[in-house]
């Protein structure tokens, strides 16, 4: 039996790799696909653990011979998941964790790959855009570039089926694992009544306001 696929997008800064990181700690049935990036790896990052860094030359020759599932440019840097990366853990009745950005998403989504898509939305804007400072990894013109393209990518949260605010760390983590237990056994009903992304969405744009 085939493993599933579960895809978590979210805007930059939103606290995607925290939440994916925490998942796969706890949950020893989930692999964790690692993707490649032409961006420079920060601090804490290491190379085929975090992400496969490698310069533009290297990722247009993967493209080139359609090694990625799917590619995107993204604040400036390019993105893509390998089908190398995902195909041995799903044949190997595994599930695994997409951890990409919404694009990236899109284009698994107008592929009709079967997976499981969850966005995490910031608990606001203006959460969101402290964040992004409190890293300390951005200029100020980077900044703001990802908060346009945050702002642009929650709009496209509607091609999801699940969304999650990610206000608290703990509470995050728990509701994303609850949704990927019910895809797992099928009985979905529940966490699709309380996490649909159209539901959810409403109830964060009136709060936000």
């Amino acid at each position: 039996m085939s493993g599933m696929t579960f895809v978590i997008s979210a805007p930059s800064g939103t606290g995607k790799t925290t939440v994916c990181q925490n998942l796969i700690k706890q949950d020893d049935k989930l692999r964790f696909s690692v993707s490649h990036t032409t961006r420079k790896p920060r601090l804490d990052e290491m190379d085929r653990v975090d992400y496969h860094f490698v310069d533009e030359v290297e990722f247009n020759r993967l493209v080139a011979e359609e090694a990625f599932l799917e590619s995107a440019r993204y604040a400036g840097n390019l993105y893509g998941t390998s089908f190398a990366a995902i195909r041995g853990t799903l044949e190997a009745g595994r599930d695994i964790m997409l951890e990409i950005e919404v694009q990236g998403a899109q284009l698994i989504r107008n592929r009709k790959f079967e997976a499981v898509f969850i966005f995490l939305l910031p608990p606001s804007m203006e959460i969101l855009e402290q964040r992004l400072r409190d890293r300390g990894t951005d200029t100020e013109e980077l900044i703001k570039q990802r908060l346009s393209e945050g702002n642009a990518e929650i709009t496209m949260a509607k091609i999801f089926d699940y969304a999650v605010i990610n206000d608290k760390l703990l509470n995050t983590v728990e509701q994303v694992q609850e949704i990927i237990c019910a895809e797992r056994t099928g009985e979905i009903k529940d966490v699709r009544a309380r996490f649909g992304v159209a539901k959810v969405l409403e109830n964060w744009l009136r709060l936000v306001e």
